[in-house]
């Protein structure tokens, strides 16, 4: 068989971790023959390859990024994309696909798999939101970097005296903004599930300051105040219909400064969170994953996502990842708030 590989949507650290594995399982065991489709959708819509072989993956476990490249390509929103997609498998003798990415690549797969592309995915997303997955490989790497930042923040807010926001990314979901906030012992965390209150946390920041220590607040792009709307870049959509979000951190220590009197302060982790290399957990997973995979191809397994349940790698259908988001759970943010303040 001759399998396509591709990485879409935004890069994350355990990318390589899975085509390494995909490869090297597909090779030694199956005598599988592999094509590296370069940036995502992009690649299968233009004929865009790399060679993809045991060669081609070595030493790339611990490398960020993806050898293959990425974008935010949507086939569904070019013309005769679809089918040019399947021209170009075609020609190319390609029999499966695996499809790498979160909730916009994968969707796009559960389409192209409707109607009649053999595709397997692998879930990926910093921002763990993906459905019927427990975690996504990428996320414990990015809660890391997130609370590396903050215990270095801990000790400059404290020698000046100021209220450090810090904001990192979350969309829809506040995974990365309550696990980087519980473990840097944030006086509050803000995520977009729950509207926030600025006088409230103002209320937080004062009573940390009258004990005497410093407040750090973690906030998610995507957190939403009482009264107000989620705060954007611009009006501009990406192919996949994407406002680009930036300045709820800024919007914040503006509204702390005006209410308290005390000095605020924003920063802001943005693609840091992506970039580096991937920790020993999304190695680890990154790798199962992709054994896994390619053991669904081999089986013929196709419409398939492989997927983490409690310990155990397992298969589900990928319409069932991309359906609904796995959003916070209101119990969850409770166990939280009894740090606040």
């Amino acid at each position: 068989m001759r399998i396509g590989v591709l990485t879409g949507g935004g890069d994350c650290p355990g990318l390589n971790a899975v085509i390494r594995a995909v490869v090297r399982k597909g090779v030694k065991e199956y005598g599988y023959e592999f094509v590296g489709f370069r940036d995502g959708w992009k690649g299968p819509l233009e004929g865009l390859t790399m060679p993809l072989g045991i060669e081609e993956t070595r030493g790339i476990l611990p490398r960020g990024g993806t050898i293959l490249g990425s974008s935010r390509t949507n086939p569904f929103k070019i013309e005769n994309g679809v089918e040019r997609i399947k021209e170009n498998l075609e020609k190319m003798g390609i029999d499966a696909l695996v499809a790498i990415g979160g909730e916009d690549t994968l969707g796009v797969a559960t389409k192209l798999d409707a109607l009649g592309v053999k595709v397997v995915g692998v879930p990926k997303t910093i921002d763990n939101d993906l459905n019927n997955t427990d975690y996504t490989f990428g996320f414990d790497t990015s809660v890391n970097i997130a609370v590396e930042a903050i215990d270095r923040l801990h000790t400059t807010a404290e020698s000046h005296h100021r209220a450090l926001i810090v904001e990192v990314m979350g969309r829809h979901a506040g995974w990365i903004a309550l696990h980087s906030g519980i473990a840097g012992g944030a006086a509050c965390i803000l995520i977009p599930e729950v509207k926030f209150s600025v006088d409230k946390v103002c209320e937080w920041v004062n009573s940390r300051f009258k004990s005497s220590y410093a407040p750090i607040i973690v906030i998610a792009e995507g957190a939403i105040p009482q009264d107000g709307d989620m705060i954007v870049k611009d009006q501009t959509l990406d192919s996949f219909g994407h406002v680009k979000l930036s300045g709820i951190g800024e919007w914040l220590a503006g509204q702390i400064e005006e209410k308290t009197g005390k000095e605020a302060r924003t920063s802001v982790l943005g693609h840091i969170q992506r970039g580096g290399s991937p920790t020993a957990f999304d190695r680890v997973l990154a790798t199962r994953f992709g054994l896994h995979a390619i053991t669904a191809i081999h089986d013929g397994d196709y419409g398939k996502m492989v997927a983490l349940h409690g310990t155990n790698i397992e298969r589900v259908p990928l319409a069932s990842a991309t359906t609904q988001l796995k959003l916070v759970n209101p119990e969850l943010y409770a166990e939280a708030q009894v740090f606040f303040g």
